[in-house]
C-alpha cells in the first residue's frame, strides 16, 4: 500500500489535508495509518520534547540531526514498515525530506551527510508519493500567529527560528521537488482546504491508486 508523506513550512495545512484524506479512504474501507515525526512512537515523543521545547540545554545542529534520525529509526521499525506489510495505507506528517530541508538547507549541514543518516534511519525506505504543501514565509507566520492566538500556545524552538532560516527550508523543499518530481505532488498552499484535497485526489487517480 501506498506510503504517503506531507512536507511544507509550519502552519501550511498538511495536517488538515492528511486528515481529509484519511477521511476519504476511511469512507473506501481502506486501512489507514495516520502517524508524524518527529515522534509516532513513545521514545520518538520523547526525543520530541528534546528537540522542540525552548527551555535548558538546546542541541546544536549536529546533535538536533541526529535526535530526528534517532526517532526516524523507531518510527520506521515499529510504526511505518509493520503497517505496509499490513498493506495499510500510512500518511505521515514529515520524514527525511524534512531532515534535508531544515537540516542541511537550514542549518547548513552537509547534505551528503543528512542524506547518508537518513538512508541508514529509514534502512532505504523512501516515500511513494510526497505532498508538499507551498507557502510563502510570510503566511506561515501570519498563520502561526494567528493559531497563537487562538490556542494561546507558543512557538516552539524550531517554528521561533528567523524568517531567513524558514526562507532555507522552504526553498529546500522546492528543490528536492524538482529534483524528484515523479515522486512529488507540489500544492499551492494557499487554496481552499476543499480545493487542495481534491487535487491530491486527482493526482492519487493518475497514479491508478484511487477511483471516484
Amino acid at each position: 500500500m501506498p506510503f504517503i508523506v506531507f512536507e511544507g513550512l509550519d502552519g501550511s495545512g498538511k495536517s488538515s489535508l492528511m486528515s481529509a484524506l484519511e477521511i476519504h479512504l476511511r469512507g473506501k474501507n481502506l486501512t489507514v495509518v495516520k502517524t508524524r515525526e518527529p515522534g509516532g512512537t513513545e521514545l520518538g515523543d520523547e526525543i520530541r520534547n528534546l528537540i522542540l521545547r525552548r527551555e535548558g540545554d538546546n542541541p546544536t545542529p549536529r546533535t538536533e540531526l541526529l535526535l530526528y534520525e534517532a526517532s526516524r529509526a523507531q518510527h520506521v521499525d515499529r510504526v511505518i514498515l509493520p503497517h505496509l506489510k499490513k498493506n495499510s495505507w500510512v500518511l505521515c506528517d514529515r520524514f527525511s525530506a524534512s531532515s534535508v530541508a531544515f537540516q542541511a538547507g537550514g542549518r547548513s549541514i552537509d547534505i551528503e551527510w543528512v542524506q547518508r543518516l537518513n538512508e541508514f534511519a529509514t534502512n532505504g525506505l523512501t516515500p511513494d508519493l510526497t505532498v508538499l504543501l507551498d507557502l510563502s514565509v510570510e503566511e506561515s507566520r501570519r498563520r502561526r500567529n494567528q493559531r497563537q492566538h487562538h490556542t494561546g500556545s507558543q512557538e516552539d524552538r524550531i517554528e521561533s527560528e528567523a524568517d531567513t532560516f524558514h526562507e532555507r527550508v522552504r526553498q529546500s523543499f522546492l528543490s528536492q521537488a524538482r529534483e524528484d518530481s515523479r515522486r512529488w505532488l507540489v500544492l499551492e498552499a494557499s487554496q481552499t482546504p476543499e480545493i487542495l484535497l481534491q487535487k491530491l485526489l486527482d493526482h492519487l487517480i493518475s497514479l491508478k491508486w484511487q477511483e471516484y
